[in-house]
């Protein structure tokens, strides 16, 4: 399991998410890169976007760091506009 700083530098990775291809695998946080609006993260392939987004719709700013509760990992992120890394 990656520690904080493992994530926070990320030491397993990353991929560069800026297609609306869903990526799958299993995965500690997303960064986002501009503005995005996500059509969904999921946890164990249950769509879980509205636990981490208030607003689903609207777009998601630069900057942010999107981390799973609870120990767990990210299983897929479909975007429907923006780029992310996504943080391995």
């Amino acid at each position: 399991m990656a520690t904080d700083n493992e994530i926070l530098i990320a030491g397993q990775g990353t991929y560069i998410l800026n297609n609306t291809t869903e990526f799958t695998g299993n995965f500690d946080a997303i960064v986002v890169l501009e503005d995005t609006v996500f059509n969904s993260i999921k946890i164990a392939a249950v769509d879980v976007k509205s636990t981490y987004i208030a607003a689903p719709g609207t777009a998601v700013k630069a900057g942010a760091i999107i981390r799973p509760k609870s120990a767990q990992k990210f299983s897929g992120v479909k975007l429907t506009s923006g780029s992310v890394a996504i943080v391995l």
